[in-house]
This record gives structure tokens, sequence and C-alpha cells, in this order.
């Protein structure tokens, strides 16, 4: 068993939804070889949405331009519904299009070609902020709250990322635990990172060696 499907841990069922055959075939084979179980496959975005509506896996992966429906209509109706993290797939000339996938509540993109070196990462990446997204919302109840602590704890990461040289999940495990340590809603210690840097929170107090340097 792969790194990726412990990691993620089995069983770990995907829908993929891509117009081109022999790519939807290609990628079936590398998510198939780690581990995963694809449960449904289609052409479009329409039959992208109807698939993980009625079968609700574990990752839906979407193909940009597709027909009936595009891949960004149909991440916009996945995300919201929140069924699934969703991995955009989408050809270099297509980067344009990544904001708005983003946008639309895609958590990772992959720009075809690709490999499965390429693959794992968007897929842990996707599952890790989808994760993220569903303990943010759990802490925050309105959605104009919501979006501004997701903006804030986004931003923190890249500061964390850069100064701890912590992966983007731990860097999120860092606020966190932080925010648990000294009483404070993750937006509140994610505001005080990118006002003050890693010693301040965001009342102005410090926190302590031990916090600022464990990502359990």
């Amino acid at each position: 068993m792969s790194h990726v499907t412990q990691s993620l841990q089995q069983p770990h069922r995907v829908v993929i939804a891509e117009d081109e055959v022999l790519i939807r075939m290609d990628l079936k084979e590398m998510l198939t070889e780690e581990g995963y179980d694809v449960v449904g496959e289609a052409g479009d975005g329409q039959e992208a949405i109807r698939l993980a509506e009625e079968l609700r896996p574990d990752l839906v992966i979407l193909d940009v331009k597709m027909p009936i429906l595009d891949g960004i209509a149909a991440a916009e109706h996945v995300a919201r519904e929140r069924i699934a993290p969703v991995v955009m797939l989408t050809a270099f000339s297509q980067r344009e299009l990544v904001e708005r996938a983003r946008d639309a509540g895609a958590m990772a993109y992959l720009v075809k070609p690709f490999n499965v070196s390429d693959l794992v990462p968007a897929i842990e990446l996707a599952v890790s902020r989808f994760q993220e997204l569903a303990q943010l919302e759990a802490e925050v109840a309105g959605l104009t709250d919501r979006l501004e602590t997701r903006k804030a704890v986004d931003r923190a990461k890249s500061v964390l990322q850069q100064q701890l040289s912590l992966s983007e999940p731990d860097a999120f495990r860092w606020i966190q635990k932080t925010a648990m340590d000294l009483r404070l809603s993750m937006r509140q210690v994610a505001q005080g990172v990118i006002d003050h840097g890693v010693g301040e929170s965001a009342e102005g107090g410090a926190a302590t060696d031990e916090t600022a340097g464990s990502v359990d």
C-alpha cells in the first residue's frame, strides 16, 4: 500500500470527469495504481454532478473545459453542497481559469499533461484544505465571517510556511494549536501572524516558544 493511500485512509472513492477519453483512462489508471477506487466516470459537468450526488465520493476530479456544463460550474455545485474536495484539471493555456476555479470551490488543480508525482500531492492538498474548511466552518457561523476567516488563515499559512519552513497542512495545525493554547479564535491567531509574525497573537500577547516551534 502506498504512502498516499495510508495517509488518506482507504477506501478512498473518486469520481473523475474528463471529456477526452484517453486522458480519463490514463487518470483512472494512475489512481487505481495508487490504491484509489474510481467509482464513477463522466464526460461532462452535468453527469459529474449527478454521479457526485448519487455516489457521495471522497474526492472529485474535474476537467475545466467540458460540454453541457463546464468543470468550474460543476466544482461550484460540489463545493456548495460540501460533497467532497475537488481537484481541477487545466491545460497550461487555461491558467487564467485557476482563480475562477478556486473561487468556485476547487481545493487544488493540476496542469496537463501531468503524471502520478503531480497527481498525488494535488489530491493530498485538496483533502487537507477540505478538512481545514470544515474545521473553520465549525468555528465560524456567519458566511461573511467564514470567508474573512478563511482569507486570514490562508495568508497566515503563507507567512508560517516562509518563517518556519512548514508544509501547508502543518501551518494550519500550528494556527489551530496556537488558538487552542491561547484560547483565541483561529482568525485572531491568523491576524496576529499576519500583523506581527510568528511570535505574536492577534491581541498582542506572545505565543510561547514551545507553541511557536511545534506542529504536533
